[in-house]
C-alpha cells in the first residue's frame, strides 16, 4: 500500500519550479524532486522518499556494511555480549517534533503496531518480531533477546523502517493523514501538509551557516536539472538519462552519484527441465549485454552488476572478478552447446511490467540463438529487490525465497555469517556470494545509482544509499 497515494495523484503532473527567477532567502534551499510513492519510513522505495523520511526522522544509528560498525545517531550504544541479548540505549533528550518525549517505548510501540499493517510488508520487521522479548525497561533502555545468536542486529535496528512514531499517531493508525505530514524525530519538521507541487521542511534547531528551510518542488527530471541550470534550483536529486554525459561539464565539481539499495536479478526456475544444469544458467547470464541495456532502456540510472551483492550492502571489494556478469556470446553459446541445450526450444520469460524485461529477451535471443519470449511460462523471471537493510542477509536470503534455491552448505554459511560478529562476518558473506555464483539461481543484472546536482552557492553535498542526499548537511551562501 502506498499511503501518499490518493495525495499524490495530481503529482504526475508537474507543478515546475519558480519562475520569478529572485534570488532565494540566504537560509533557504530551493530542492527539485519528483513525486515521492510515499513517506512512510517503513514504505520507501524511491528516492524522494528517502530524502523526504531522512530529513524528518532519525535512525538509531548508521551501518557501514564495508566494515561492520554501527555509528550511534539516537542511540547512544547498541551492545551485547552473546549476541542473543542486545541492549540499545538511547541519547537522553529525544522529542519528536510534537514535543513529545521519544522513549525506549515509543521503538517498542511503533514496532508492535506497524507489523500488524498490511503495508509493513518489510523483512526487517518480521526478522526484529522473531525476538522471544523486545521491551523497555527503563524510559532510555531497548531489550532485545533473540531466539537464536545474531550479529546483524545493528544492521537491522539502522534501518530506516525502524524510526519511532509519535503515541498520536499509533493510537489514531489514521495512516493517510499522519504520512501526508509525518511528526518525525529528525533534523527538520514538516511545515504544513505535502502537496502536488512538493512540501516544505523546517530545521528544528538552527544550525549556521546550514540551510534553515528547504523548499522541495516537484517536476520532472530535465525541468528540475535546467532549474539548477537557469539558477531557479539550488538542487536537484533527479537526473534524466540524456544529461548523463553533460553532468560532468554543466556542473564540474557539483554533481555526485551514489549507490541506491536497490538490486535486479534474472532469476532461474531451477525446477525445471531447461534450467536445472548450472552450465545453461551461466550461458544465459554470459548472454545478457548489461552495459547496452543501462545505456539504453534503463536511462543511465543504474550500475551494471559485477558482483552478487549490490555495492549498498556488499562487505568492502570483492577479490576476484564475476564472470556471470559479464557479456560473452560465444562462451554463452559454448555453453549452451556443452549442456545439449535442446537446438530451436522457445525458452518463455514470465510475463512482467517491467520495461527492461522484453529488450533483454531479444537481446539474449540474438546472443545464444535460442528463441526467447517475454510471455509467461517456466523460464527465467524478473526480480527487484528494494532493500531495508544495510545488511547482505536480506538480499540472501530473499535471493532463496523467490528461487527455492537448496543447499546445506549454503544454508550453513548463511546462518554462520547471520551468528558472526558483524565486524568480521563480510568474509563469510562473501563466501556465500560465491557459491551463488557458482550454482547461479540468479544471474546478476544491475543495482541502481542516485545523481544530484547542485548550484555554486551550495555546499557540503553528501549521500548515502539509505537516505538519500543529507539535507541537514547542507551549507549555503
Amino acid at each position: 500500500m502506498r499511503l501518499l497515494a490518493p495525495l499524490l495523484a495530481a503529482a504526475l503532473v508537474t507543478a515546475g519550479c519558480t519562475e520569478s527567477g529572485e534570488p532565494p532567502a540566504p537560509d533557504v534551499l530551493r530542492v527539485g524532486v519528483s513525486a515521492p510513492a510515499s513517506t512512510n519510513p517503513a514504505d520507501v522505495r524511491d528516492q524522494t522518499g528517502r530524502l523526504v523520511t531522512s530529513a524528518l526522522w532519525t535512525p538509531l544509528g548508521d551501518y557501514d556494511p564495508a566494515t561492520g560498525k554501527m555509528t550511534p545517531r539516537a542511540a547512544e550504544s547498541v551492545t551485547s555480549t552473546d549476541r542473543v541479548t542486545w541492549t540499545v540505549k538511547l541519547k537522553d533528550g529525544g522529542k519528536f517534533h510534537d514535543g513529545t518525549p521519544v522513549t525506549a517505548q515509543s521503538y517498542v510501540d511503533t514496532w508492535k503496531t506497524v507489523a500488524q499493517e498490511s503495508w509493513a510488508g518489510s523483512r526487517v520487521l518480521k526478522d526484529l518480531l522473531r525476538a522471544k522479548e523486545i521491551t523497555a525497561p527503563d524510559p532510555l533502555t531497548i531489550r532485545l533477546v533473540l531466539d537464536r545468536p545474531s550479529g546483524q542486529i545493528p544492521a537491522l535496528l539502522s534501518s530506516p523502517a525502524l524510526v519511532p512514531l509519535p503515541a498520536s499517531a499509533l493510537a489514531s493508525r489514521d495512516w493517510i493523514r499522519f504520512f501526508s505530514q509525518p511528526v518525525g524525530n529528525g533534523p527538520f519538521r514538516m511545515d504544513g501538509a505535502w502537496q502536488p507541487s512538493g512540501g516544505k521542511l523546517v530545521r528544528v534547531t538552527d544550525s549556521p551557516g546550514k540551510a534553515r528551510v528547504i523548499e522541495l518542488n516537484v517536476g520532472d527530471a530535465a525541468q528540475l536539472y535546467d532549474g539548477v541550470k537557469s539558477g531557479k534550483l539550488d538542487l536537484s536529486i533527479v537526473v534524466p538519462g540524456d544529461r548523463h554525459e553533460a553532468m560532468h561539464t554543466d556542473f564540474a565539481q557539483r554533481h555526485v552519484m551514489w549507490a541506491l539499495p536497490t538490486v535486479s536479478y534474472l532469476g532461474f526456475p531451477l525446477t525445471t527441465e531447461h534450467f536445472s544444469d548450472s552450465t545453461v544458467r551461466h550461458g544465459f547470464a554470459l548472454g545478457i549485454d548489461r552495459a547496452a541495456l543501462e545505456a539504453g532502456v534503463l536511462g543511465r540510472q543504474v550500475d551494471p552488476a559485477k558482483s552478487l551483492l549490490p555495492p549498498a550492502v556488499a562487505p568492502g571489494e570483492r577479490s576476484s572478478t564475476c564472470r556471470p556478469c559479464t557479456f560473452d556470446a560465444g562462451a554463452a553459446k559454448s555453453l549452451l552447446g556443452q549442456a545439449e541445450f535442446p537446438a530451436g526450444s522457445a525458452v518463455h520469460f514470465e510475463r512482467s511490467e517491467r520495461n527492461w524485461v522484453r529488450p533483454l529477451a531479444e537481446q539474449v535471443t540474438a546472443a545464444v540463438g535460442v528463441p526467447l519470449a517475454a510471455d509467461p511460462g517456466k523460464g527465467p523471471f524478473a526480480i527487484d529487490l528494494d532493500l531495508a537493510t544495510p545488511s547482505p542477509q536480506e538480499v540472501l536470503a530473499k535471493i532463496v525465497e523467490l528461487t527455492a534455491y537448496s543447499s546445506d552448505g549454503f544454508a550453513d554459511l548463511l546462518k554462520s555469517a547471520e551468528e558472526t560478529e558483524s565486524g568480521d562476518s563480510g568474509e563469510v558473506y562473501r563466501l556465500a556470494e560465491n557459491q551463488l555464483l557458482r550454482d547461479l539461481p540468479v544471474a546478476p543484472l544491475w543495482s541502481g545509482h542516485g545523481h544530484a546536482v547542485w548550484a555554486e552557492r551550495v555546499g557540503d553535498v553528501k549521500a548515502t544509499p539509505f537516505g538519500s542526499v543529507d539535507l541537514s548537511a547542507i551549507s549555503v551562501r
